[in-house]
């Protein structure tokens, strides 16, 4: 079995060092990307939910990035959400804004009642585009 792939986006690895987890694992032609949330520079909650979404969607990209993605690469994503009837409206209109026109990825939105003090969370799987060009995964950024 081969060791994990283990991606970090640029001035964010103590964060996940702290929490004993990686931003995202490459296996394969695949990247893994665990759950982003809206947090500050300093890891809490960002209070403006519209806001805390876009910086959810912004660590999101910078994971991407790191693994050599984009938003187009994207194939399925699942979100959580602490109030979906409330939020929905907002995160669709971000997402909207970022994942942009069809064909869109997968897409599997959950309520839950815990996020650790945030309201959104989002994971991703996403493959990897020189994977499937080159027949090798790209390096890590």
């Amino acid at each position: 079995m081969s060791k994990r792939d283990a991606i970090f986006p640029a001035g964010r690895q103590a964060l996940y060092e702290k929490h004993r987890y990686s931003a995202a694992i490459r296996s394969g032609d695949l990247l893994f990307v665990s759950g982003q949330v809206g947090g500050r520079e300093d890891g809490s909650p960002e209070p403006d939910f519209a806001r805390q979404v876009e910086r959810a969607f912004d660590n999101l990209a910078a994971v991407l990035k790191a693994g050599g993605c984009t938003f187009d690469d994207v194939v399925d994503v699942t979100t959580f959400h602490t109030d979906p009837a409330t939020q929905f409206d907002t995160v669709m209109a971000i997402r909207d804004r970022v994942i942009g026109a069809p064909p869109y990825p997968n897409w599997t939105a959950v309520g839950v009642t815990w996020l650790a003090g945030f309201d959104f969370e989002i994971k991703v799987v996403a493959r990897l585009p020189h994977a499937a060009s080159a027949g090798a995964p790209p390096h890590a950024a």
